[in-house]
């Protein structure tokens, strides 16, 4: 069983390449190392349903009104469906639904970004500055954290209106000619949605499903003794029944993709060589920050610290609460992990 992108070249700016019947595959930019996401417009005889937005931006705002005059045709926007609550997947959504479109997502994503959208800080906040504490993050990089503004999801995220349709796990969809089961995933983002046609071999796989990189499994100030790892690993061997070598996988980053089983497998043992790692290097008490080489075997710059560490702390967490590891909070407020 092998794994297989059968689209090898990407969209340019402002056009379109079509999977499938009625389906379109764009990109927009991302302002950092990850420097695309992929959105996706399903036609049918009410309209197009948008797959994620975005970024919310004046460059993003010039592309999506390209896209809509150039391959979307100026046709009716029927809906939008945001796959989850991160920024460059929901940034634009508000401008579709001034434009007349239905949201479309999990409770928890309609949640979450409503609520980091209203939730505005100049200053981080001193729970924050407790987590990176106990993280161990120290020197130079504390102090920049304590001083800086931090970002808010409004730089990049247009609020949310208030009413949307809800997505729930075990559910379907009708659009595009095409009935959806919707099945929810967990780890990168709380009630992710992935939606998976009965009617063909498509499958809407967001930031869940994605070729060649796993994303970020990220601990944060909100909930700093969350797991989830424990998530993302219990969604994929959730998923693995109904995976076909067949099916196309539409991700929300790089390239769409055949061989889902293939993929399923390799995300689960990357994260549990990433824990074996992980627990040989906790021979003597460390801090969450200390804890990059083994997780990720290279060097982390300045520009990934910030994904670095908390993925770190959701690692550390998880052999904490599976009884792998101690952890023990010291006199200088850092917490410490160590194998047992």
């Amino acid at each position: 069983m092998t794994i297989k992108t059968p689209f090898e070249d990407i969209p340019a700016e402002g056009r379109a390449i079509e999977l499938a019947d009625g389906v379109l595959w764009m990109r927009l930019p991302l302002p950092m190392k990850l420097d695309h996401v992929n959105v996706y417009a399903i036609w049918d005889d009410e309209g197009w349903t948008i797959i994620d937005t975005g970024m919310a931006s004046k460059r993003g705002h010039a592309i999506w009104q390209a896209l809509w005059d150039g391959p979307l045709g100026g046709k009716p926007l029927r809906r939008v469906i945001l796959t989850h609550h991160h920024p460059d997947h929901v940034g634009m959504a508000a401008w579709f639904i001034e434009q007349g479109a239905e949201l479309c997502t999990s409770r928890t994503a309609w949640l979450m970004a409503r609520m980091l959208t209203l939730d505005v800080q100049d200053v981080p906040t001193p729970e924050a500055m407790t987590f990176y504490k106990r993280a161990g993050v120290s020197g130079e990089i504390y102090e920049k954290r304590r001083t800086e503004r931090p970002y808010n999801f409004v730089d990049t995220v247009l609020p949310l209106p208030q009413g949307f349709t809800r997505l729930v796990e075990g559910g379907t969809l009708t659009f595009g000619n095409r009935t959806w089961d919707i099945r929810m995933g967990n780890g990168h983002a709380p009630e992710h949605v992935t939606l998976w046609s009965r009617d063909d071999h498509l499958v809407i796989g967001g930031d869940q499903l994605l070729l060649s990189i796993s994303p970020n499994l990220g601990v944060y100030p909100n909930e700093p003794d969350a797991d989830p790892v424990a998530d993302w690993i219990e969604t994929c061997e959730r998923f693995q029944p109904f995976a076909r070598a067949d099916q196309l996988i539409l991700g929300g980053h790089k390239l769409p993709y055949l061989g889902l089983p293939k993929r399923l497998e390799q995300m689960i043992f990357n994260h549990h060589e990433a824990l074996d790692r992980l627990y040989a290097y906790l021979d003597t008490p460390k801090s969450a920050a200390e804890c990059f080489e083994p997780l990720f075997k290279r060097k982390i710059g300045p520009s990934e610290y910030g994904l670095a560490l908390v993925e770190s702390v959701a690692h550390v967490n998880h052999l904490h609460q599976t009884s792998k590891a101690s952890r023990v909070l010291g006199d200088d407020g850092v917490y410490r992990f160590q194998r047992i």
